[in-house]
């Protein structure tokens, strides 16, 4: 949807094959788009790695930017430094139905859990839409989290698409973005990426690739910035969780390059994991053998974040189409209003 093409260049380091962070092996992105009327959400999953998730757990950590969101699952992943089962984006109000289907997902594989071992931590995290979308309708349902799981692949599209379909971003239509870099270590390329969902924003304060957009762009008395952004990183470098817990940190420099300030009343969170080592359910040794990054060599990891978190608020704007939902109310699309405004990027 949208543009096609990304012509935009964010940072020195070079993309991977598809400009995604499924350019990470293993990660898998799948969307249902729920559009009619006033009805416009969806639901969008993350995979992080082949296999069962639960038995073979990813090494993770989060970071909350700020607090004003309403997620599911980030305190075991702050305090385990693992994630166990795929991650859901989705509207606020979908945050129960997409951890309802994330515990069935796991029991469907997992005949132990619940009975000779614990129970287990669904991750799911959201936006609201409820200017685009009817959001007290709670249109999302289990059936469409497991038609978003069922769909996950290496390719999939941006923008007004999965749990972005009702967001907005700086005034305009925003939702899914991803980017993704490479970068070498110790001879060996390395994927680092990110996939986000933007709902935040003042059109004013737009800036792409340093350039203040926004304000050759705005229209009209500026809105309250009460949105939010989920950040989703991912990476197969081996990393320990505090290790991911700094880059988490760095997505926030990400945002400031497009303009946000992250407002009093908006909920932004960072949540990171490594394909790098699988961490077993079932332990059989006393101790564990890991392999991490040099702290020294972390700069690498916090700058190609930095670049693709930048970009990927962009792509979410770029790829997606001026959407009209819930009483009338529109999302422009920046393509369009470039187009009024006579503007090329």
């Amino acid at each position: 949807m949208g543009v096609e093409q990304k012509t935009l260049t964010f940072g020195s380091f070079p993309a991977g094959e598809r400009n995604l962070i499924t350019d990470v092996p293993g990660v898998r992105v799948g969307h249902v788009t729920l559009s009619d009327g006033d009805v416009q959400t969806g639901v969008t999953a993350i995979i992080p790695a082949e296999g069962n998730l639960f038995a073979q757990k990813v090494p993770a950590a989060c970071h909350v930017i700020n607090g004003f969101g309403k997620a599911a699952g980030l305190v075991q992943v702050q305090e385990l430094g693992t994630i166990e089962t795929p991650i859901v984006l989705t509207n606020t109000f979908g945050v129960g139905t997409g951890v309802n289907a994330l515990i069935r997902y796991s029991l469907a594989d997992n005949e132990d859990i619940g009975l000779t071992t614990g129970t287990v931590n669904p991750v799911v995290l959201e936006c609201n839409d409820g200017r685009l979308n009817d959001i007290r309708g709670m249109h999302v349902t289990e059936g469409d989290v497991n038609a978003a799981l069922a769909a996950a692949s290496d390719r999939f599209a941006e923008g007004a698409v999965g749990a972005g379909r009702g967001m907005c971003c700086y005034g305009l239509k925003g939702g899914i973005g991803s980017a993704s870099r490479v970068i070498e270590i110790g001879g060996k390329a390395y994927a680092v990426g990110a996939l986000l969902l933007t709902n935040f924003g003042q059109t004013v304060d737009l800036r792409v690739g340093g350039s203040p957009l926004g304000q050759k762009i705005a229209e009209g008395p500026a809105r309250a910035d009460k949105g939010s952004c989920v950040v989703i990183l991912a990476t197969d470098i081996p990393l320990s969780c505090r290790q991911m817990g700094r880059v988490c940190r760095r997505a926030q420099s990400g945002l400031a390059r497009t303009g946000a300030y992250i407002s009093s009343g908006s909920g932004e969170m960072a949540v990171m994991f490594s394909t790098g080592a699988r961490v077993p359910h079932y332990g059989r040794e006393a101790f564990a053998t890991t392999q991490v990054l040099q702290e020294n060599l972390l700069d690498l990891v916090f700058r190609a974040v930095a670049d693709c978190v930048e970009e990927s608020v962009i792509s979410s704007m770029l790829h997606a189409e001026t959407v009209t939902g819930r009483a009338g109310n529109q999302g422009k699309s920046l393509g369009q209003r470039l187009e009024e405004c006579g503007i090329t990027l």
